[in-house]
């Protein structure tokens, strides 16, 4: 957890985000308070959060369409969703906007400080380790989120993109399974199938590799999970 980790509250309902924000604070955070979807956007445009906790049903500007907009301009800080909608189809949604986690109203206190300290956990590892990484004539800066691939393409990768292949890297060679690229990049409640790994890496194939379907880098190990290699190594029979 990053000490004193910046944390910024957006919600409508000013007395639950108050509590919210008194409760990270006994925790050690220091925390800013927003009430709705466009002083959100204001504030996180202002200065720096290590997390927002967002609010999805907010007139004027929904907590899905900020998120959205902070993705598209490039800000990847994580994004904690917290809303009464919570079946299956709103937590997808929630996630192809550009959330890191998501949690159902009404919600225990200590659920909430886990998932906060685990979202920090996450971000301080992808933030300790190599800032950039280059393979195969690809480039990629894990601070900027920008890559440029083998053919001279540019390529803005998402927040999870971005951990994926951070996680690979950091065991390049080696085999990582789908439940540990899930634990490292989702953290410890798996929503996200492991067929949604699968969708990832076939998209980041399609960027960084010469021949997507008999990739030299992201290799899978059928059954198991995948393995990096930053040096040209093509797909072995066993492995697609």
């Amino acid at each position: 957890m990053k000490p004193s980790a910046n944390i910024l509250v957006v919600d409508d309902e000013a007395h639950l985000a108050a509590g919210i924000a008194e409760n990270l604070e006994a925790e050690g955070y220091r925390t800013s308070v927003a009430h709705d979807g466009g002083a959100g956007l204001e504030r996180l445009r202002a200065e720096p959060f290590d997390l927002v906790l967002l609010d999805v049903m907010m007139p004027n500007m929904d907590g899905l369409e900020l998120c959205a907009r902070l993705r598209s301009e490039g800000v990847q800080t994580p994004v904690l969703f917290l809303t009464v909608k919570g079946d299956a189809e709103d937590r997808v949604r929630g996630f192809e906007a550009g959330g890191d986690d998501y949690l159902t109203k009404p919600f225990h206190l200590r659920e909430l400080l886990l998932r906060v300290a685990a979202i920090l956990r996450r971000s301080t590892w992808y933030q300790s380790t190599n800032t950039a990484l280059s393979f195969g004539g690809n480039q990629v800066d894990f601070q900027t989120y920008e890559a440029q691939a083998w053919d001279g393409s540019t390529h803005a990768l998402t927040h999870k993109e971005a951990m994926i292949m951070k996680a690979l890297a950091d065991r390049a060679g080696s085999i990582v399974t789908r439940e540990e690229i899930l634990d490292r990049v989702w953290g410890y409640e798996v929503f996200p199938s492991t067929r949604t790994i699968d969708n990832f890496i076939v998209r980041l194939r399609k960027r960084f590799e010469r021949n997507p379907e008999v990739p030299a880098h992201f290799h899978t190990v059928r059954g198991v999970g995948y393995r990096f290699t930053p040096e040209h190594s093509a797909t072995q029979p066993q492995q697609s």
